[in-house]
């Protein structure tokens, strides 16, 4: 699961996201996905999701379902 390919990312699923404002630090949220904002198929940093607390961050990296 590549955080950079956005068929990798569905909503529903868990990732860990960076915000904006962490994003000179590299702090990542955990969260789960509500929303898509990237509309490219590929994105270098990451797509940009919105979680289902309302916060938006681009994916660093899909939690894998068990």
């Amino acid at each position: 699961m590549n955080p950079q390919n956005r068929s990798d990312i569905k909503p529903g699923i868990s990732v860990d996201i960076v915000l904006k404002a962490d994003q000179r630090t590299g702090k990542t949220t955990s969260g789960t996905v509500k929303d898509i904002l990237t509309n490219s198929s590929f994105h270098p940093h990451g797509i940009k999701v919105r979680l289902t607390d309302g916060r938006v961050g681009r994916v660093k990296t899909i939690h894998q379902e068990s």
